[in-house]
């Protein structure tokens, strides 16, 4: 026994020396997996609040309320997961989120799905969070770089794709539909997780002090704030996204599915590009997203009422929003490069936050004011970030300089 556990050291040591890179595979499509389980609903808004006779801001709460239970659980699960192999961890995750998809599928009532929807803010918070600390451990360090790229490249094309792909399968078979298939697919994650990933034990474990000192590193501080304000601005309006293409810029429902694509192929742009970037002119790439969602969701909300100039909107839209998440993500990793793990969870659970509040607050302008005027106010929140970044940053350069 104690020679076989030797032996598969071994292989797994081999396995990081050359690149174990399906296994980082694998935990992008985890990643994917739980980021487009989290995105669905918002291409399927308008036929769910129908099915259940809702109005369009209460079934906003698909979005807010996994958004803010992953908030509070990613710093949770880093916190508890001690010295728990890692690969237990993401498996027993995946095992949950296929749950909750199928959960949601079936759900009789509103409040079925929205209980569904609270297992899949734990698995967002936990996934994403154990995800981003495991490229070290799976490739050797001059791979580490572009492996983590990969991993978090698997939220952001979640992030841009998952919308799109709800909205079409909602379209041809059904928002039900939408949600059995992505069951099946984190069935199908589960099961290549358990053929490729490695055992992934760890010697010690996160401690509270350890969270709490990072918190004293400005460059810290300023990434958290832009990353509220970037994704509450954006989720304010995006999460409505639906409604306003077909509301305001006139679209029928059944064109619906194509501009989101569409939206999908140029958020997807936007992250390679952001991506190629972000590395070396972090700051500017950042001055770049901020602006760019700012227009572009301020430029809907003025020219968006016709169809040509909606489509156009939400193409540029998806290229300012494609690059937000590796930017970011990017900004806190040399921000605490000695702490990736525990700035990962903030990153996490800021950004969750910020989903949270984003889509909740929307929800509330939206009934109240009408959507013309949710995006005027969530076009305001990246141009506070733009001004912070602008104001801010200069009195860093005696720390690290993302």
């Amino acid at each position: 026994m104690e020679q076989a556990i030797k032996q598969s050291k071994r292989i797994t040591e081999s396995r990081i020396d050359r690149g174990n890179w399906p296994a980082v595979y694998a935990v992008a499509l985890s990643t994917f997996a739980v980021v487009t389980t989290e995105m669905l609903p918002v291409g399927l808004m308008t036929p769910i609040a129908r099915a259940y006779d809702i109005s369009v801001g209460i079934a906003g709460l698909m979005i807010s309320v996994p958004a803010i239970l992953a908030a509070l659980f990613a710093p949770v699960v880093v916190l508890a997961a001690g010295r728990i192999d890692r690969r237990i961890i993401l498996s027993g995750l995946m095992i949950l989120l296929m749950c909750a998809n199928a959960i949601s599928a079936l759900a009789p009532s509103f409040e079925w799905l929205l209980a569904a929807r609270v297992i899949v803010g734990f698995c967002m918070g936990g996934i994403w969070s154990v995800a981003g600390g495991l490229a070290g451990r799976l490739v050797p360090p001059q791979s580490a770089a572009p492996a983590t790229a990969l991993i978090f490249g698997g939220v952001a094309v979640a992030s841009v794709l998952g919308v799109p792909l709800g909205a079409f399968a909602g379209e041809l078979a059904g928002w039900r539909t939408a949600f059995a298939g992505m069951a099946l697919f984190s069935l199908v994650v589960l099961i290549t997780q358990l053929i490729v990933l490695p055992a992934l034990p760890v010697d010690a474990s996160v401690r509270w002090p350890q969270f709490t000192a990072q918190f004293g590193r400005r460059p810290v501080q300023l990434g958290l704030a832009l990353t509220l304000l970037l994704v509450a601005g954006h989720f304010m309006a995006y999460t409505f996204v639906n409604p306003l293409l077909q509301n305001l810029s006139g679209f029928g429902s059944e064109w619906i599915g194509l501009l989101l694509f569409g939206y999908g192929i140029a958020g997807i742009s936007g992250n390679f590009l952001a991506g190629m970037i972000a590395g070396r002119k972090t700051t500017q790439t950042l001055l770049a997203i901020a602006a760019g969602l700012t227009i572009t969701i301020a430029g809907f909300a003025i020219i968006g009422g016709s169809q040509i100039s909606g489509a156009i909107m939400l193409v540029l839209w998806g290229v300012a929003y494609g690059g937000v998440s590796v930017s970011l993500q990017t900004w806190m990793m040399k921000s605490a490069p000695d702490a990736i793990e525990i700035v990962t969870s903030l990153f996490v659970a800021v950004f969750n936050i910020g989903i949270a509040l984003g889509s909740f607050a929307g929800g509330r302008v939206v009934d109240g004011f009408g959507l013309h005027t949710t995006l005027l106010i969530a076009a305001a929140l990246p141009a506070i970030a733009f001004l912070l970044t602008v104001f801010i940053r200069p009195a860093q350069h005696g720390e690290v300089k993302p």
